[in-house]
């Protein structure tokens, strides 16, 4: 379906200044380690396992089994649509810069939006992620020394992990590039280990009819179609991130093709590894409601222990923990790049500060550490509420997929207006796009709803909350102030002004 052409890497800071932006990251990464930041954020060791539970509740075994291929065929083409247009605008600034470009018109307001849905996806994708690897190490202490499952434990081990993110990624990019690259061997390598050993270790296993076809429904609600539907949350979740790619393109050599390759490579990895994940993990439950009510408070560790064992069991809880780990660490580092570029172009608040590069590490500093204080933000409402953690990752999916899915349909209507880069659809193009807006639109309605029935303050989705107190602030913001005298993204100088900026950082 795709299409390249021949892209020079030299060409790579030539294609920048074109775009209006001078070389102020050190690009030093290569394709592998691009794919290897989206397939590091997407993480199966995290989203899968970490929703886990929530997916046994709403659907059961069915919903999760027959939902991860049908929201993979969608996000597949969501993915490809983005990648299309990566390859035209290789940048830091991703999604909302192909808006303000791709818009007919309005395009500062487009830009605007779109960077603002992809900021509080990026904010709550990163404390989901951070946020199941503190349930996952909670789960393991407890196990291992006795230290209680509560949500203040919780929310301690969240920020110390937020805070050796924030200190891995200050360090700079050449060491998460490597930890990136690692990654992704320990998730292949983990998940094939993880499911040979749920394989041949335990005395029995579930069959086929209640793997592919048990349909339970704890949700309280009295429509199947209803909570199958819910259920998708599991994949949907899981499957993002992968704009990573994109956000990592001012830092990736021959980015106009590793960049777009990164996308979808990422999606079609983890898709395949995923599913085969949930099934071994599914077919290993040998206690169906002790799993469910696990006092460690996870799923999956429930399941480790009865199936192998105690010793077993923690040694592949440890294996998820680490994957979890280097998936927030990858997190940080797509989110702190979105921020660098928003407040390259003024749209923050104090973008000045959130713009600054740090000299010696050529890394935006600053933008990782509110990237990571804004996750723990968002995390908190978890001390009173047990449904917190799927409603952060409810306003992820809303906000990414949002924000992922309004540059595809500007490029689906620019037509045959749209200028392909060296990576594109060909005539695909416009048909993909269509499908994956329309997908969008029903999981943007759909994961504001209610997940449990009655609905109670700690039962309460407060995915609209969150999206009416960030959005209604910017669009208030936008009506007031922003309109006049936010045209989208900057152009930072000519070509001589470009190369001052370059040289500057050098020296």
């Amino acid at each position: 379906m795709a299409a390249e052409t021949t892209e020079r890497p030299d060409d790579d800071e030539a294609r920048l200044h074109a775009l209006g932006y001078a070389q102020e990251l050190r690009r030093s990464m290569s394709g592998f380690a691009n794919f290897a930041v989206s397939f590091t954020i997407i993480s199966i060791l995290s989203g899968c396992l970490t929703l886990y539970g929530f997916g046994l509740a709403t659907g059961g075994p069915a919903a999760m089994i027959w939902g991860w291929p049908l929201v993979g065929v969608f996000v597949v083409l969501v993915g490809l649509g983005m990648a299309e247009v990566c390859s035209s605008y290789p940048t830091a600034g991703g999604l909302y810069y192909w808006a303000a470009k791709l818009a007919r018109r309005n395009g500062a307001a487009w830009s605007w939006f779109t960077g603002w849905f992809n900021l509080i996806g990026q904010v709550a994708v990163t404390a989901g992620i951070d946020f199941g690897a503190a349930l996952f190490l909670n789960a393991f202490l407890n196990l291992q020394f006795g230290m209680a499952a509560t949500p203040g434990n919780t929310i301690m081990l969240l920020g110390a992990i937020l805070v050796l993110h924030g200190l891995l990624n200050t360090f700079g990019v050449r060491l998460v590039a490597l930890l990136n690259s690692i990654s992704v061997w320990w998730h292949l390598i983990g998940v094939a280990l993880i499911v040979t050993v749920l394989a041949v270790v335990p005395d029995k296993h579930q069959d086929a009819s209640f793997v592919f076809g048990e349909f339970v429904n704890n949700t309280g609600w009295g429509s199947s179609v209803y909570v199958f539907a819910l259920g998708l949350l599991l994949a949907q979740y899981t499957l993002t991130g992968y704009d990573a790619s994109a956000h990592m393109t001012e830092e990736t050599r021959n980015a106009a093709i590793a960049g777009p390759r990164g996308i979808v490579r990422s999606i079609v990895v983890s898709l395949v590894a995923g599913w085969i994940l949930l099934l071994g993990l599914t077919f290993a439950i040998q206690d169906y409601d002790g799993t469910v009510g696990s006092e460690t408070g996870v799923p999956p560790a429930q399941i480790f222990i009865d199936a192998t064992g105690a010793t077993t069991g923690k040694l592949l809880l440890l294996i998820c923990i680490g994957a979890q780990l280097f998936c927030g660490m990858a997190s940080v580092t797509a989110n702190s790049r979105m921020i660098y570029a928003f407040a390259r172009d003024g749209a923050l608040p104090g973008s000045s500060f959130w713009h600054r590069i740090n000299k010696r590490t050529r890394t935006p500093t600053n933008s990782v550490w509110l990237a990571a204080g804004g996750a723990f933000l968002l995390a908190l409402p978890y001390l009173w509420s047990s449904t917190a953690y799927a409603a952060v990752t409810s306003i992820a999916v809303v906000g990414l997929y949002v924000a992922y899915v309004i540059p595809v349909f500007l490029r689906v209507r620019r037509g045959d207006e749209f200028e392909r880069g060296p990576w594109h659809l060909g005539r695909w193009g416009r048909p993909v796009g269509i499908v994956a807006t329309v997908w969008v639109a029903l999981i943007f309605v759909l994961f504001m709803l209610p997940q449990k029935s009655p609905v109670t303050v700690d039962t309460f989705n407060y995915t609209p909350i969150a999206f009416l107190i960030v959005l209604g602030g910017a669009g208030l913001w936008w009506v007031v102030s922003a309109r006049k005298w936010f045209t989208g993204p900057k152009v930072q100088g000519t070509e001589e002004e470009l190369a001052a900026v370059e040289r500057d950082l050098k020296a």
